[in-house]
């Protein structure tokens, strides 16, 4: 009897412990107070590091923006928050590390006439801060926004792009003329790049302290003290300056904003050496959209990026590659061009080397090349996802982003990239997510109908790792340029840790047209641009049910942009998805190619214009065999999407309530494609997709 009373009482020990040792799992309202990192700068000299965190703040319906900074010491360090306005962005260190210059979209005070107009009104101006803190005050004035921004290499200067900005007559005559009209194209116009001194700046600050600008200034429309640098028919994306101060290179991009002709996309160079109003002079001739210009330390090479099209020939949207090229001979040459993954972010070193964030299959690890033809080095360090690193000038620290499937992501640094394994986090922000029990994932691979290898991501619900016949959830990336893998994201737009808290395995496929497995796997979604990918989708669920993992009686089916595309074509060759939800996806492509913002990559992957393939336009849309589906179908949009025109959205519930189908439409208003507005948004969208899941695909259950 003893005996057994003891054995009772080690048991009933044990128990209490377990409970005490059980994590709860996340709940919704958990999930979506969740951190993200814009931004990460390295101080100049290495010892602070710069970041920018956007976070929900759910009073004010808007998604939070500040800036911080990370006083490195020893082993540790002092964290400070910079900026509390919440509308705080785009952060750049001055070259001798006493400023920072950051963009923000401050509430301006009314117009001392009460005009309706100005009162609120948010318009991006330049704002400086010391990094020893203190307030922050703006350095640009006007209603039109500020599209860029560069210091000189000297500290002393500061260069902007500009809307060519309107005097006070102008805008009223335009007001008097056309009212409310908006003339679609004729209102366009391009940019002016100005240059305003510091110590002028500050003069000015000092001298108006709190109080508003004179009237007058206001008239003009331009910055006091601003002086003209150069003036440009486009949009000014991206500036970088040479290190010896000596010429500038923009990004320019289409003043509409709207991708329809590669080649207003290009980069250019200004000569600021002789203090005067320069023309621009085109640099690059490509089919490519560039992005993120970094100037070598040579003063001769100009980094860049391209994401959409080609820098080499003919347009096409192989993964995305780093590339520089020669200011003075145009001469363009790869960096990591043996490298079979995708270039995702780089960092020059102040070695003349570069590192990259580099994407291969589910990791994206740091990898490094001395020069383009030097041979490519793999800096070990931890399985899962680094990003956005960043580089010092006088310092081989970098600071970066990390993070795995169950460690949240946080900013962390090393004191070189071959020291990677020895970096320490220097945030927390996410911690909550590492006191709960989160979903356990791994890679599942399987063979596509044609006999291509396909590789994804099996996210299980917690405590059922590797377990088999579950519910199934289908969540379908967006881009098509992108993968899921190894990393944590907790938003709107990935929710399957949520997911998968209430009791499904979500399968996450990188289909045909997803990064890291090769220029050929990413390019085999052309013309075929939603029945290729969707078969390898389809032979991913049938291998899961094969393998015994998936049970075949409850699959379920969703995704988001270029994810809601293959949704909606899903539902129209299958029955088995007993729930579908999918948002910002079209079901046809002719009205979504005149609507959209990306035009000349959708005439890409679909091999033509409409008038030029139309037998593709209709073969490769969800819309001409609508009358397939009996899937009960969830759907959401923001109203004011120009990306996937959100009347795909009403095109899609019409056609399913003309045929009896279960459906739901949820639009947000002022919401683009992105849902980065007002995070009840992205949260109701969550919170009613995982009903929608639990009613139709009957299985979970809500927070």
């Amino acid at each position: 009897m003893r005996t057994l009373i003891l054995v009772l009482g080690s048991l009933l020990a044990s128990i209490v412990l377990f409970a005490q040792d059980a994590k709860p799992k996340i709940t919704l309202d958990e999930f979506f107070n969740s951190v993200s990192f814009g931004a990460v700068k390295m101080s100049p000299d290495g010892s602070s590091v710069l970041f920018e965190t956007e976070k929900a703040d759910w009073d004010q319906q808007i998604f939070r923006s500040d800036l911080w900074l990370y006083r490195i010491n020893g082993s540790g360090g002092i964290q400070i928050q910079l900026t509390q306005s919440g509308h705080d962005n785009t952060p750049q260190w001055s070259p001798n590390g006493q400023w920072i210059a950051f963009l923000s979209e401050r509430k301006l005070p009314a117009g001392k006439d009460g005009d309706s107009d100005d009162k609120d009104k948010e318009t991006p101006q330049l704002f400086l801060i010391s990094p020893n803190g203190g307030e922050a005050f703006a350095i640009t004035s006007g209603d039109e926004e500020i599209h860029s921004f560069v210091w000189s290499p000297d500290s002393k200067s500061i260069y902007f792009a500009t809307r060519q900005p309107w005097t006070k007559d102008q805008n009223d005559a335009h007001k008097k003329d056309w009212k409310d009209v908006i003339r679609f194209r004729s209102d366009e116009r391009g940019d002016v790049i100005y240059r305003i001194r510091l110590e002028d700046a500050l003069i000015r600050h000092a001298a108006l302290g709190m109080k508003e600008a004179p009237e007058a200034e206001k008239d003009t429309g331009v910055t006091p003290g601003a002086v003209v640098v150069s003036r440009t028919q486009e949009r000014v994306e991206q500036m970088a300056i040479a290190h010896d101060g000596s010429k500038l290179a923009f990004m320019a991009t289409s003043v509409s904003q709207r991708n329809e002709k590669v080649e207003d996309y290009e980069i250019y160079l200004v000569n600021v050496n002789g203090g005067t109003e320069t023309p621009p002079a085109r640099l690059t001739r490509n089919e490519a959209e560039e992005a993120n210009l970094e100037w070598a330390a040579d003063n001769r090479h100009i980094f860049f990026q391209t994401e959409l099209g080609s820098a080499e020939g003919k347009y096409e949207d192989p993964q995305a590659r780093l590339y520089w090229i020669d200011s003075n001979s145009g001469e363009v040459q790869r960096w990591f061009a043996d490298y079979k993954g995708q270039v995702v972010r780089y960092t020059p070193m102040p070695d003349g080397s570069v590192v990259c964030a580099c994407r291969m299959g589910t990791e994206v690890q740091l990898q490094s090349q001395a020069n383009p033809k030097a041979a490519i080095v793999k800096r070990n360090g931890w399985p899962g996802t680094y990003e956005i690193p960043a580089s010092a000038v006088q310092s081989l620290r970098i600071a970066f982003l990390y993070s795995a499937i169950e460690r949240p992501t946080e900013i962390y640094i090393a004191d070189s990239p071959d020291k990677l394994a020895q970096a320490r986090p220097i945030t927390a922000f996410n911690k909550l997510f590492t006191e709960r029990d989160l979903p356990k994932a791994k890679p599942y691979h399987w063979t596509s109908d044609d006999g291509t290898p396909v590789e994804g991501m099996l996210m299980y619900p917690p405590g059922k790792f590797e377990a088999k016949n579950l519910p199934v959830f289908v969540l379908i990336h967006g881009g098509p340029q992108d993968a899921d893998g190894n990393h944590f994201e907790a938003d709107w737009y990935q929710w399957d840790r949520l997911a998968a808290s209430q009791g499904w395995l979500v399968f996450e496929p990188n289909y045909r047209g997803s990064t890291g497995y090769g220029d050929k796997f990413a390019l085999q979604i052309v013309p075929e641009i939603v029945s290729r990918p969707g078969k390898d989708i389809l032979t991913g669920v049938d291998a899961l049910v094969k393998d015994g993992i998936a049970d075949s009686n409850h699959l379920t089916i969703g995704g988001y942009s270029y994810g809601g595309y293959m949704t909606n074509w899903l539902i129209t060759q299958t029955t088995r998805f007993k729930a579908a939800v999918t948002g910002a996806g079209a079901v046809e492509h002719a009205a979504n190619w005149g609507n959209d913002d990306t035009g000349f990559d959708d005439v890409y992957f679909l091999g033509g214009h409409a008038w030029e393939v139309p037998d593709r336009y209709r073969s490769e849309a969800a819309l001409y065999q609508i009358n397939k589906v009996r899937t009960p179908t969830h759907m959401v949009g923001g109203a004011d999407d120009i990306r996937v025109a959100v009347l795909e959205n009403y095109l899609l519930d019409r056609a399913l309530h003309e045929l009896n189908i279960p459906s739901d439409l949820l639009i947000f208003p002022g919401e683009g494609h992105g849902l980065g507005k007002n995070p009840w948004h992205g949260k109701i969208k969550v919170r009613e997709e995982l009903k929608w899941l639990l009613k139709y695909g009957g299985v979970g259950a809500t927070n």
